[in-house]
Parts: structure tokens; C-alpha cells; sequence
């Protein structure tokens, strides 16, 4: 007997943030201090952090600055402040950093067809930063790599290679330049892993802008709508987004795509996905009212594919916790969902951040343990294929120690209740028991309506 079961209960409402939690410049400060220490613990004269539009959390997470429609560099060297290079757009922001910086204008970094005549040497510039001969230095833009890729990874560099050439100009054949993002975006070690609690306050607001989006477009979509219409009901725009927003259906139903202009029918399947700073809400569903309303061939939907992943996430969801290696949550997640019908793919969860997907510990045999700081998300995604095609529950949880829970409550009382008023649901509703140090940040969280015409009809256990 399945033990999983529909039930009529809409989700309640946890309530918004009215205000975005913002960083005070002494989080900014102890995240450099520490960022210099881990330079000399690996054996760095200098640092040099690359950003543009699409890979800027390392460089934000430094300074509080992200570059808009440029591109921009961080050189950081000892006894001196960083020096930050900038195009003609972003000059004044990066001069308003949350750490002290020297900005500079670079002119490349500029939008085509700008003035770029008075543009100084490349190397002139690194070298008046501070970078010289022997150096060895560490750069950070957004990935690195290991040993199933090249075997020196630490000489892969995935930043441009006009500043690449630069570094290796001026450190000469006596120095080096490497690969230092694992400083960063390591899943455990990495200073971006763990999250200060007004950090993860942060988040918040981005993962309930983003569930609160998701809900909306379930709430209102129906068949007679293009996809532009239906995802106007999200009234997306609060936050720079982490990633684009996703919504397919029928004949184009996948995952990855943006919405068009194809007209909703009865019966669809569809999927969306919306991702802000510190949050991602995904859903998969049908554009039915129940079973009745499904193609022929998936009229078991439910017990088929909608039931055993329900399960599966909500055993994620009571297995997660500060101790618990990624090797358990990717066995777990292939104790469920292991046949080939499921078509799992990606890893079962990762840490989500400033950018969608960080990185992760959950692989197969990790023994990676998740500490307290960490915000995961819940991303277990099979693709199974017509006619069932998939399902969809992905939001995110923080993990913090007792210390950082009174912490979080007695700094952001609010916060606390919308997050005890989740637990609360998941236990009494959802049939799902979390660990005291799982506190989940989406107002959707655990929540899985199979039937977007019916959307207070949700599965969970039996």
C-alpha cells in the first residue's frame, strides 16, 4: 500500500518580509580578515577575483558589489587596499563598496563601442595594484576543477584569458597563477559555505519573494492563457534574479526553458521555476483539476511518479541536518527513486547562495557533512519522460546549531514565527518531522499540488 495520500489543504499564509535584511559593513570586514588568512594559508601573494553579470557572487560576497552589464576585477595584495578595476558604468558602485577599495576605471570592461582610446596596459595596471614578478597568484571567478578533468587542475582557469596572460607576463617563469576558487565554493572548507545569520535572514527574503511567485502562478493560471500570461500573475521584479525564469508546458515542456507565447490547454503538464538571491522555488504539475483531467496514459500520475517522490523529498527533508554527509542524502535519494523509469539526475541537493547553485557535497559515497550556516536546497529532479514527464519540489532549508537559532530568533523575531509556522505545517499536514536545526526558508516548502486547477489538493503522507 503507497503511504502517501491527497488531501484538501491549502497552504496557509506564513506571511512576507516586509523588509530586505541588509549586511552591516562588520560582516563584510570579518569576511576579508578571513579571506586574507586563508590567501596565506594556501601559500598566495596575492588574490584576483574576476566578476561579470552572470558570475559575480564571489565578488559580492568580498564587497557587497556586483557589476551591471560589465565586467570588473578585485586584486587583492597584502598591506594595501584592494584595488577594484571597473568599467565607466559601474565606477561609482564599486567606489561605494561594503570594504574599502581603491576603484579604478578600466575601460574594456565597458560596453562595446565606448571610448576605449586613453585605455592604460593591462600589465601597467596589474602591476599598480601590486601584482609583481615571482608572485604567486590565486584567481577566483566562478568554478575549478579536479582531477577527473585535467591533471594539473589548479592551471585551469575558467577566467578570461586576456587577464590570465597578463598575471603569467608579470609573475614570469618563477611564479604562478592558479586556480583559487576552491577558497571560496568548496562545499564544507569554502568561506561562501557557511553563511553569517544575517545572511541567511537575507536569503529569506529572496526564497519567499520566489515561492511567493510560484504560488501566485499556480493560484491563477488556466487553460486559454498564453505562458506570458499566465506568468504575469508571478508580478516577478523584487530581486536581481539568481537565475532566469523558467515555465514551459506541453509539446515544450522543458525544464530549462522561458516562457513563449504557446496557449495553455487542458491537461498540460507543466514547469516553473523562479530564482531569486538566495532562494529557488520549482514546481512540476498538470493543468487539471485531478486524474480525471490527465492524458490516458498518465492517469496514475500520482502513484506513479507524484507519490514515491513526495516521499523520497520529505525523507530528505527528515534526514538533512548539521553531521549528515551528502554520501547519505545521495543514497537516500537513490534508495527511492533508483529505477530507470525515474531518470534521476543531478545531484539530490546543493547549497544555494548568492548564486543559484554554489556547490555540493551530496554525491555518491561523500563523506562531506553539512555544518551549521549552510543553506541547502532541497533539488531532487527525475526525468522520467512522456507521458508522465516529472516532478518538482525544490525549495531550501538553513541549518544552524542552537546558538545560531537563538541567535536568528532573538535578531529576527519575525523571521523566526514565519519559519516555526512552516515546521509546524510540514509536521501537522505534511506528515514530514525536521530536525530542530532545519529551518525551512520557502513558503512552499514540502508542498506538492499534483493539480494546478486544484491547487489546495497536495500530497502528503499517508
Amino acid at each position: 500500500m503507497p503511504s502517501f495520500r491527497l488531501i484538501d489543504a491549502a497552504l496557509p499564509a506564513f506571511g512576507v518580509p516586509r523588509v530586505r535584511p541588509e549586511l552591516d559593513t562588520a560582516i563584510y570586514t570579518q569576511r576579508l580578515a578571513a579571506l586574507i588568512r586563508a590567501r596565506r594559508a594556501a601559500g598566495l601573494d596575492a588574490l584576483v577575483v574576476y566578476a561579470d553579470r552572470e558570475h559575480a557572487a564571489n565578488l559580492a560576497y568580498i564587497t557587497g558589489f556586483d557589476p551591471r552589464f560589465e565586467e570588473a576585477l578585485l586584486v587583492m595584495v597584502p598591506d594595501s587596499p584592494p584595488t577594484l578595476l571597473a568599467g565607466p558604468e559601474n565606477l561609482a558602485r564599486a567606489a561605494s563598496s561594503a570594504i574599502e577599495v581603491e576603484a579604478r576605471l578600466y575601460p574594456p570592461f565597458g560596453l562595446l563601442g565606448q571610448d576605449r582610446s586613453k585605455t592604460p596596459a593591462l600589465e601597467e595596471v596589474l602591476r599598480n595594484a601590486g601584482i609583481g614578478p615571482r608572485h604567486r597568484v590565486g584567481v577566483l571567478g566562478w568554478k575549478y576543477f579536479g582531477p577527473y578533468e585535467a591533471a594539473k587542475p589548479e592551471n585551469w582557469l575558467e577566467t578570461p584569458s586576456y587577464i590570465v596572460d597578463a598575471l603569467r607576463r608579470i609573475t614570469g617563469p618563477d611564479g604562478r597563477v592558479v586556480n583559487a576558487n576552491v577558497i571560496l565554493m568548496h562545499p564544507v572548507t569554502g568561506l561562501r559555505a557557511v553563511n553569517e545569520v544575517p545572511q541567511i535572514a537575507q536569503f529569506e527574503f529572496g526564497a519567499v519573494a520566489c515561492s511567493e511567485a510560484v504560488k501566485a502562478l499556480i493560484a491563477n493560471v488556466r487553460p486559454g492563457m498564453t505562458e506570458f500570461e499566465a506568468i504575469r500573475h508571478m508580478q516577478l521584479g523584487v530581486l536581481p534574479h539568481s537565475c532566469h525564469t523558467m515555465l514551459s508546458s506541453g509539446d515544450r515542456l522543458v525544464g530549462l526553458n522561458s516562457p513563449s507565447g504557446r496557449v495553455l490547454g487542458p491537461g498540460d503538464p507543466m514547469t516553473t521555476a523562479v530564482g531569486y538571491i538566495g532562494g529557488l522555488t520549482s514546481r512540476m504539475g498538470w493543468l487539471a483539476e485531478d486524474e480525471g483531467g490527465l492524458p490516458d496514459a498518465a492517469r496514475d500520475y500520482v502513484d506513479r511518479l507524484a507519490g514515491p517522490y513526495f516521499l523520497c523529498a520529505a525523507e530528505w527533508y527528515e534526514t538533512i541536518g548539521i553531521g549528515v554527509t551528502g554520501g547519505e542524502l545521495d543514497a537516500l535519494a537513490r534508495r527511492h527513486l533508483g529505477a530507470p523509469f525515474f531518470n534521476l539526475v543531478l545531484n539530490p541537493g546543493h547549497l544555494i547562495h548568492i548564486d543559484e547553485w554554489m556547490n555540493t557535497p551530496v554525491y555518491p559515497g561523500s563523506r562531506e557533512a553539512f555544518v551549521s550556516g549552510q543553506v541547502v536546497q532541497c533539488d531532487i529532479i527525475p526525468a522520467a519522460g512522456p507521458p508522465y514527464h516529472g516532478a518538482n519540489i525544490e525549495d531550501g532549508v538553513a541549518l544552524l546549531d542552537e546558538r545560531g537559532r537563538d541567535e536568528l530568533r532573538d535578531s529576527f523575531p519575525d523571521l523566526w514565527e514565519r519559519v516555526a509556522a512552516r515546521r509546524a505545517f510540514m509536521r501537522e499536514v505534511l506528515g514530514i518531522h525536521l530536525k530542530p536545526e532545519v529551518l525551512p526558508l520557502s513558503n512552499m516548502a514540502g508542498a506538492m499540488p499534483p493539480y494546478w486547477l486544484a491547487p489546495g489538493r497536495i500530497v502528503a503522507r499517508a
